[in-house]
């Protein structure tokens, strides 16, 4: 996890939020996240930075469709999440 977060800070501060590397390395340390159930984290984190691959890489892009699917999972599982967040994840 340590090592993601890294790459993901390395790209950011070298390449900008709105380089497609750096959106790679946000979806990676996204997906990590969750994976440890740290759906706050992971959720946050993802709707930083959705909004900013949808605008440049658009809505169908693969990524962009990947962010989605792992914010909606964050929302589903877990547990403190409430019937609007539910609503949130599948416009």
């Amino acid at each position: 996890l340590e090592m993601k977060r890294d790459v993901y800070s390395g790209h950011l501060k070298l390449n900008g939020e709105q380089h497609r590397h750096t959106l790679i390395a946000a979806n990676n340390y996204a997906t990590s996240l969750f994976g440890l159930g740290r759906f706050e984290e992971a959720k946050s984190l993802v709707r930083k930075t959705m909004p900013v691959a949808r605008r440049i890489l658009g809505e169908n892009e693969q990524l962009v469709l990947m962010m989605r699917s792992i914010y909606a999972t964050a929302l589903y599982d877990d547990p403190a999440a409430t019937l609007d967040d539910l609503r949130e994840a599948v416009p």
